[in-house]
């Protein structure tokens, strides 16, 4: 039995069949299977509603995969047994709680009802859209957060005249130090962008048709939409007085259980290892949620897969601007490298921990950021906790040389060595109308690959 049928499900679902090609599966979730993570690609245009689902019915009967979109209210791990919203109950041998994360209600007096939404839900990007949708429409968002910031990309990208109110004296405070920060925030500036850092709004109000959201400073702004991104919470709810231990997630262990035999947690509900700390922590991302959900499903269907942690990142686009972190990259007194150029602006900062790389900020154009492979090449340095050794120099003195180091280390071998299932990771089983993907390589495809020189 599945619940919740977002990432960490689905991977599930997939990795239990592959292995237990007999077992009986059940998915309930009180959506149907879509990704929060490409709605913003739906409010900017850029996708179709169509292309928001993850699975559908032939794909599910493909699975042999029972489905029920039902919410469930409780969880009785006991009598193995789960209480649904309509008050009838469904037996499980094995359970996946999977429920993931829900956003947290701003304490603004306000702060609900038509114009004020949250973007977490297909009906949440609906409504926004209908909002600003034909117009050039004024947008305030109340937090600068990883989420408002996904949510203000897209709307960038249809016009909209955007502010972001920030009660941390900074943008983005859990995934970007003060510097990269201010740079972020300059950047923004120009594209006008306003971000009103170290105040609050305290209410939000209808005046002639629009909203007026009043800051702690006494200050006003006047829009025609309000979007609330203050942070998410597991989603606990059904867990509750089940005997099942919980911290800010459910608690698990390095194969994905719970203190309770058969029940499993995975995805944004999970508290599990921290990869850079060893400690239990929640990290509420899509590349996790997709690991612990094939690390949780080769568990349930019998194969003993331990797991060596996840890692904290974030990797983000602000308005064109690149940003990303990994691991520790606050610094918390360690040592750090760190380069800038505000003009451009470029900003990178590699957290040391002896001879090793424990966390990184990037910050940048694409060009100098993405399109040189540098962020999953420091991402591979911080996974494989790789000793440097006389390469730390030479990163000290050249920061922006990352390719070296990562191919003198032979960190990829180690990463290839690093597989979660000890099998290659095969396709995700649903696409879009059973589309096969398409490529059209160019003549910059064969630079790339081709083993023999050029000319």
């Amino acid at each position: 039995m599945v619940v919740g049928g977002g990432p960490a499900g689905i991977f599930a679902i997939e990795t239990l069949r592959d292995l237990a090609p007999a077992d009986e599966i059940t998915l309930i979730s009180d959506e149907p299977a879509y990704s929060r993570m490409v709605l913003p690609y739906l409010m900017a245009g850029e996708i179709s509603e169509e292309h928001v689902f993850t699975g559908k019915d032939r794909y599910f009967e493909r699975l042999k995969v029972k489905t029920l979109i039902q919410r469930v209210d409780r969880v009785e791990p006991r009598g193995k047994t789960l209480t649904l919203a309509d008050a009838s109950t469904v037996p499980f041998d094995t359970l996946l709680i999977a429920t993931g994360s829900s956003p947290l209600r701003a304490d603004i007096p306000g702060a609900s009802g038509p114009g004020v939404s949250n973007l977490w839900t297909l009906a949440d990007a609906r409504a926004i859209l209908s909002r600003v949708k034909g117009k050039k429409a004024k947008v305030v968002f109340a937090g600068a957060g990883f989420i408002g910031f996904i949510v203000l990309n897209a709307l960038a990208k249809t016009g909209c005249e955007l502010q972001v109110v920030e009660v941390e004296p900074q943008i983005l405070p859990r995934m970007l130090d003060r510097r990269s920060a201010e740079l972020a925030s300059k950047w923004l500036e120009k594209k006008g962008v306003a971000c009103h850092v170290g105040v609050r709004a305290t209410e939000i109000a209808d005046r002639g048709g629009r909203k007026v959201v009043t800051l702690s400073d006494g200050r006003s702004l006047t829009c025609d939409l309000v979007v609330i991104a203050v942070g998410v919470r597991p989603n606990l709810d059904l867990v509750k007085d089940s005997g099942i231990r919980t911290n800010h997630g459910i608690l698990v262990d390095d194969h994905l259980r719970t203190n309770i035999p058969d029940v499993y947690a995975a995805g944004d509900v999970a508290e599990g290892i921290d990869l850079s700390t060893g400690t239990p922590a929640v990290h509420a991302i899509q590349p996790t949620a997709v690991e612990h959900g094939r690390v949780a499903g080769a568990n349930m269907a019998g194969r003993a897969v331990a797991y060596a942690g996840s890692l904290g990142m974030n990797i983000l686009d602000v308005v064109t601007l690149q940003t990303a972190s990994f691991g520790l990259w606050g610094g918390d007194g360690k040592e750090t490298t760190v380069v800038e150029n505000a003009s451009r602006p470029i900003y990178r900062k590699l957290v040391w921990d002896g001879d090793r790389i424990a966390g990184a900020i990037f910050l940048g154009p694409a060009v100098d950021v993405a399109l040189l492979n540098d962020l999953g090449m420091v991402k591979g340095l911080i996974q494989t906790r790789t000793r440097l050794g006389a390469w730390k120099a030479h990163l000290q003195k050249n920061p922006m040389d990352i390719r070296r180091p990562y191919v003198a280390s032979k960190v990829a071998v180690k990463l290839l060595e690093q597989t979660l299932l000890d099998a290659e990771t095969g396709e995700r089983r649903y696409r879009f109308a059973d589309a096969r993907p398409e490529s059209q390589p160019t003549s910059a495809h064969t630079i790339f690959v081709s083993t023999k020189p050029s000319g």
